[in-house]
């Protein structure tokens, strides 16, 4: 049977496929995103129109320097802010080498620089270089305010971007508050009519819009549901009550048979044969009926001695077979169920190992919450332990063998409705070990 998933991975993928949290987390991601590019677009069009205004400003005065110098070198008057200019004629090229190398490998235009001076502050400032063979032109323009103003801007910047995170979260909380409502209330609805047997229409709760016709196709199919269960019930009941007559005419002319003193050995046999099979008849019918109303029946069934019944019910039908059926263990384990469940369950792990184990033992081992059923067999194969439990499938050695593959997959479902564990596992050598747990009838023996 399949391995039950984690309750924290469950709980985990629950959460992630709610359509609330997609709303609100489709919201915030789309403010976060729309406001954090217009955040850098406005940053990078600051950043290009504030450099071409200075570089422009530079070059304007860089040229109004180098036409000053040419019609007066000796008296440069240059009326600039933020700026610093500086005149190297030819005769301190090699000086200026010196002093400050990266001004004198510079070629004509704007460069940035930047870095920490000898007292440790930072400076940054732009550059205009003019070559001429007489003179070199330079032109520094301080950006220390100018970097000043766009960390103010980048914080207002981050600021924005925050607040209207937080904007688009309330908004996505309230719209899909609002989206969500009427799915909220058809599906509190719908829960408040769990194990009803007459549900209300759901339509006239809701307006005529997507939820409402989502209640309309809910009412459409829970009709139509309602009718094939009650027409399977109806069926179920009907077939129940009319086998019922027929088996209880077979049960009373066998046990009229049986009682007749001239009855020969042969004869009595095939009458026990007879009547054991209209006693597995009538116990699949009432786990049958009991499965199609999906009702649990109560009882205090003792396991050892259904047990020992089913093994003498096989016995007497071995034929040939050198087969040794048997009990092991000792446990006054009761379950709280009808005798007939009981038979059901445990008699067709008891037949399948019966079935396909030619010679060897079949042994029955009482548990304190459950009974194992260990053969001898041919064994299980993988695909087999995978799909034993499926509606319709016949195991690899099933061969021409009569059944339809449903005796399992009975089992399976009683033990859904009952809480019970099936399993089927290979055995240690060979043959197959089938392990039929009750649960709730295990903490009670424990707790008693």
């Amino acid at each position: 049977m399949p391995a039950a998933e984690p309750t924290g991975q469950r709980r985990h993928r629950r959460f992630r496929r709610r359509l609330r949290t997609r709303i609100i987390l489709s919201f915030v991601l789309l403010g976060t995103g729309l406001t954090a590019l217009f955040a850098y677009l406005t940053d990078y069009a600051r950043q290009r129109v504030e450099d071409q205004l200075v570089e422009d400003v530079m070059n304007r005065n860089i040229d109004e320097f180098w036409r000053r110098y040419t019609i007066n070198p000796d008296n440069v008057d240059l009326p600039v802010q933020q700026m610093r200019a500086r005149i190297v004629r030819a005769d301190g090229f090699e000086r200026l080498r010196m002093e400050q190398p990266d001004w004198y490998d510079f070629k004509d235009g704007i460069h940035n620089l930047s870095g920490v001076d000898e007292n440790g502050d930072s400076f940054s400032y732009k550059l205009a270089v003019r070559k001429t063979p007489d003179a070199w032109f330079f032109l520094a323009y301080d950006m220390s305010q100018t970097l000043r103003g766009q960390e103010q801007l980048n914080r207002a910047l981050y600021i924005s971007v925050l607040l209207f995170s937080l904007l688009s979260l309330l908004v996505g909380w309230w719209a899909a508050s609002r989206v969500m409502s009427p799915v909220s209330e058809l599906a509190g609805r719908l829960r408040a009519y769990r194990g009803s047997s007459d549900p209300q229409p759901l339509a006239p709760h809701f307006p005529e819009d997507e939820v409402g016709q989502l209640a309309e196709a809910l009412d459409d199919y829970s009709d139509r549901l309602t009718d094939v269960v009650q027409r399977d019930r109806e069926f179920n009941a009907d077939v129940s009550h009319e086998l019922r007559t027929p088996l209880a005419i077979i049960r009373g002319s066998v046990e009229l048979m049986l009682s007749r003193p001239d009855l020969d050995e042969k004869s009595k046999t095939r009458i026990q044969r007879i009547q054991r099979a209209e006693q597995q008849c009538t116990d699949l019918i009432s786990a049958l009926l009991l499965l199609s109303r999906n009702e649990r029946g109560h009882g205090n069934t003792d396991v050892a001695k259904v047990a020992e019944q089913l093994l003498d019910a096989h016995r007497a039908q071995l034929g040939g077979k050198a087969l040794t059926l048997r009990v092991e263990g000792h446990s006054e384990l009761t379950v709280d169920a009808p005798e007939t469940v009981l038979s059901v369950a445990l008699g067709n792990l008891i037949g399948n190992a019966v079935k396909y184990t030619m010679e060897g033992d079949v042994v029955v081992k009482l548990l304190p919450d459950g009974v194992e059923v260990i053969d001898s067999g041919p064994g299980l194969s993988a695909e087999d332990a995978a799909r034993l439990f499926e509606r319709g499938y016949r195991g690899t050695h099933a061969g021409h063998s009569q059944g339809g593959g449903i005796g399992l997959s009975i089992v399976s479902r009683l033990c859904d409705l009952y809480g019970w564990q099936v399993s089927v596992r290979p055995g240690e050598h060979k043959g197959v070990i089938a392990m039929l747990r009750f649960s709730a009838a295990g903490e009670a023996a424990a707790d008693g």
